[in-house]
Protein backbone atom coordinates (compact mmCIF):
# COMPACT_ATOMS: atom_id res chain seq x y z
CA UNK A 1 0.00 0.00 0.00
CA UNK A 2 1.40 3.39 -0.95
CA UNK A 3 0.98 6.80 0.72
CA UNK A 4 -1.67 7.91 -1.76
CA UNK A 5 -3.85 4.92 -0.89
CA UNK A 6 -3.35 5.48 2.84
CA UNK A 7 -4.34 9.13 2.46
CA UNK A 8 -7.55 8.26 0.62
CA UNK A 9 -8.39 5.65 3.27
CA UNK A 10 -7.95 8.30 6.01
CA UNK A 11 -10.34 10.62 4.19
CA UNK A 12 -12.92 7.85 3.76
CA UNK A 13 -12.59 6.91 7.43
CA UNK A 14 -13.19 10.51 8.52
CA UNK A 15 -16.19 10.85 6.20
CA UNK A 16 -17.55 7.46 7.29
CA UNK A 17 -19.40 8.85 10.30
CA UNK A 18 -22.88 10.27 9.50
CA UNK A 19 -22.32 13.47 11.50
CA UNK A 20 -18.97 14.20 9.87
CA UNK A 21 -20.39 13.46 6.42
CA UNK A 22 -23.28 15.86 7.15
CA UNK A 23 -20.86 18.56 8.31
CA UNK A 24 -18.74 18.30 5.17
CA UNK A 25 -21.80 18.19 2.93
CA UNK A 26 -23.10 21.37 4.59
CA UNK A 27 -19.74 23.10 4.27
CA UNK A 28 -19.57 22.50 0.52
CA UNK A 29 -21.88 25.51 0.11
CA UNK A 30 -19.39 27.71 1.94
CA UNK A 31 -17.69 28.34 5.24
CA UNK A 32 -19.68 28.29 8.47
CA UNK A 33 -19.12 29.00 12.12
CA UNK A 34 -19.59 26.41 14.86
CA UNK A 35 -23.01 27.76 15.86
CA UNK A 36 -24.29 27.37 12.31
CA UNK A 37 -22.92 23.83 12.13
CA UNK A 38 -24.51 22.98 15.50
CA UNK A 39 -27.90 24.12 14.21
CA UNK A 40 -27.47 22.05 11.05
CA UNK A 41 -26.65 18.78 12.81
CA UNK A 42 -28.72 19.43 15.98
CA UNK A 43 -25.92 18.44 18.33
CA UNK A 44 -24.28 20.21 21.30
CA UNK A 45 -21.11 22.24 20.83
CA UNK A 46 -18.69 19.74 22.46
CA UNK A 47 -19.88 16.95 20.14
CA UNK A 48 -19.65 19.15 17.05
CA UNK A 49 -16.19 20.38 18.07
CA UNK A 50 -14.97 16.79 18.46
CA UNK A 51 -16.16 15.91 14.94
CA UNK A 52 -14.66 19.11 13.51
CA UNK A 53 -11.32 18.25 15.09
CA UNK A 54 -11.36 14.80 13.47
CA UNK A 55 -12.11 16.34 10.08
CA UNK A 56 -9.40 18.95 10.57
CA UNK A 57 -6.87 16.29 11.62
CA UNK A 58 -7.73 14.31 8.49
CA UNK A 59 -6.86 17.38 6.42
CA UNK A 60 -10.41 17.85 5.15
CA UNK A 61 -11.23 21.15 6.85
CA UNK A 62 -9.45 24.41 7.44
CA UNK A 63 -10.30 26.72 10.31
CA UNK A 64 -10.01 30.49 10.35
CA UNK A 65 -10.60 32.77 13.31
CA UNK A 66 -12.79 35.76 12.53
CA UNK A 67 -13.16 37.88 15.65
CA UNK A 68 -14.33 35.54 18.40
CA UNK A 69 -15.67 32.91 16.00
CA UNK A 70 -14.02 29.95 14.34
CA UNK A 71 -15.07 29.48 10.71
CA UNK A 72 -14.64 26.15 8.96
CA UNK A 73 -14.37 25.36 5.26
CA UNK A 74 -13.64 22.29 3.13
CA UNK A 75 -10.17 22.55 1.63
CA UNK A 76 -9.57 18.97 0.52
CA UNK A 77 -10.53 18.41 -3.11
CA UNK A 78 -10.67 14.63 -2.74
CA UNK A 79 -13.15 14.87 0.14
CA UNK A 80 -15.16 17.43 -1.84
CA UNK A 81 -15.34 15.10 -4.86
CA UNK A 82 -16.37 12.13 -2.72
CA UNK A 83 -19.22 13.99 -1.04
CA UNK A 84 -20.38 15.63 -4.26
CA UNK A 85 -20.46 12.25 -5.99
CA UNK A 86 -22.77 10.88 -3.28
CA UNK A 87 -25.31 13.73 -3.42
Amino acid sequence: MNQHQKRKAEILKALGHPVRYCIVEGLLAGERNVTSIMDCVSLPQPTVSRHLQILKSAGILEVQRIGNEMHYSVTNDEARKIVESLK
